[in-house]
C-alpha cells in the first residue's frame, strides 16, 4: 500500500474530527446546562463549540464515507458509562483528541486553523480542570 497525502482522505479526516469534536463539547455542554444548571461553564463550552464554525467547509462533506468507515462500531468501554462524569470525562477526552488531529491535519493545509484549533484544546483542558474543580467542592 502507498501512502501519499490523499487530499481527500485529508478532508474526510478533518470532517470527522469536526463532528467529532462538536459532537463531544456538546455532550457536556448540554449535562452542564440540563444537569447542573451550570451558568459558568455552559456558555465557555456554547462559545468554544461555535468557536467550530470557521473551519466548516460544505464540500469536505462530499468526503465523508459513513458506509465504508471500519470502524463505526463501539467498542465495550466505550458502552461502559456508569456516571454522568463518565461521560463527561469521556466526552472531555473524545473533544481533546480531536482537536489534536484538527491541529496536526490544518498544519497540512491552513496554519492558521491548525494554530486555531491548539487554541482550542488548551481551551478544553482548562474547562475540564475547571469542571473537576467545581465537583470537587
Amino acid at each position: 500500500m502507498t501512502r501519499e497525502n490523499s487530499p481527500e482522505g485529508i478532508e474526510r479526516l478533518i470532517d470527522a474530527n469536526l463532528n467529532r469534536l462538536r459532537e463531544g463539547i456538546r455532550v457536556i455542554e448540554d449535562i452542564n446546562r440540563y444537569v447542573y444548571n451550570d451558568t459558568h461553564l455552559t456558555p465557555k463550552l456554547k462559545k468554544l463549540r461555535h468557536q467550530l464554525q470557521k473551519a466548516y467547509d460544505p464540500k469536505r462533506i462530499a468526503h465523508r464515507d459513513i458506509e465504508n468507515d471500519i470502524q463505526k462500531k463501539s467498542i465495550s468501554s466505550e458502552l461502559n458509562r456508569t456516571t454522568l462524569d463518565d461521560l463527561i470525562i469521556a466526552n472531555f477526552s473524545r473533544a481533546e483528541e480531536s482537536a489534536r488531529v484538527l491541529e496536526e491535519s490544518f498544519k497540512l493545509t491552513n496554519t492558521q486553523l491548525s494554530e486555531h484549533f491548539k487554541t482550542i484544546r488548551y481551551e478544553l483542558y482548562a474547562l475540564e480542570k475547571a469542571y473537576f474543580q467545581i465537583e470537587a467542592e
